[in-house]
């Protein structure tokens, strides 16, 4: 049923959305490509899971596992990235793909090599009729991916720092000769970025019912893609790229077989989308 496979392909472009949009924005200030992100999708989902068996609270869990993967993009960005602004581009890409490693063999050693599942009973019930099911997760997912992209949206054009950010994203140098606290911004963008992914793993780790350490490989370079498809660190162009990867996939997948993998649907949607439209889909900057 064409309704059911649209919802699916939601579904997923939601959490693509929200896996890839700290990235871009990332991206769209420092120019950066922040392999890393992935790894903080990692984290907010087993975050997400020990503090749900300590609380056996859902939000709680929740909250608690985007302030924590939060702060630690914060200091990943104090530590790794801000000593690295004057260097070529490879080597923040070089030590972003070194940190995603050390993540994954970090929480291999804390967690265990096992996958560790993640049921959470929710307090409400999904939607069954005749051709069309929604399991109750899928219902929060979507919520959950509405709310934080209109958040998004709403920081980024109507207050203050959203301002500043949109003016360090076109020229970082100019935007700090004007008064803008530069510090502040990046700050405060890999703290939003870093809580998206972590928010991200969570749903996935309860959609899939799954925690493991290399969860974010796939992620990490699907994530990539929709930086690209998007138009390169526009916030915006991510979230119809992710959104229409997520539809490529799922009704491919539904109408044509499985003759490839889901993955591979997406990076053979993803290739002749950029053989029309290379410069992505929104090439101007948010």
């Amino acid at each position: 049923m064409i309704v059911q496979q649209l919802l699916n392909g939601v579904v997923i472009g939601g959490v693509y959305a929200l896996t890839a949009m700290g990235a871009a924005m990332v991206y769209g200030i420092l120019r950066i490509l922040d392999l890393a992100s992935a790894g903080a999708y990692a984290i907010g989902a087993y975050a997400g899971l020990f503090l749900y068996m300590a609380t056996d609270n859902i939000v709680i869990a929740f909250i608690g596992a985007i302030l924590l993967t939060g702060f630690f993009g914060t200091a990943v960005q104090k530590l790794l990235y801000i000593p690295m602004l004057n260097r070529p581009p490879i080597v923040p890409l070089i030590a972003s793909i070194g940190l995603f490693i050390f993540i994954q063999d970090l929480l291999r050693l804390v967690a265990g090599p096992r996958i560790r599942e993640f049921t959470v009973q929710l307090p409400f019930e999904g939607v069954k009729t005749e051709g069309l099911a929604v399991h109750p997760t899928w219902i929060l997912i979507i919520v959950l991916a509405a709310v934080f992209l209109v958040f998004l949206w709403y920081v980024l054009t109507r207050t203050r720092i959203g301002l500043a950010w949109r003016a360090t994203a076109q020229d970082l140098e100019i935007a700090k000769a004007m008064g803008v606290n530069i510090n502040k911004v990046v700050a405060l963008n890999f703290f939003l970025g870093y809580s998206f992914a972590a928010a991200a793993g969570i749903m996935v780790g309860m959609l899939y019912n799954s925690v493991f350490p290399t969860m974010g490989d796939v992620p990490a370079y699907k994530m990539l893609a929709l930086i690209v498809l998007g138009g390169l660190g526009s916030p915006v162009g991510t979230v119809v790229a992710a959104l229409l990867i997520g539809l490529v996939e799922t009704l491919v997948a539904g109408y044509i077989g499985f003759f490839l993998p889901r993955d591979a649907i997406a990076f053979v949607a993803l290739i002749i989308i950029l053989l029309v439209k290379p410069e992505g889909l929104m090439s101007k900057k948010a």
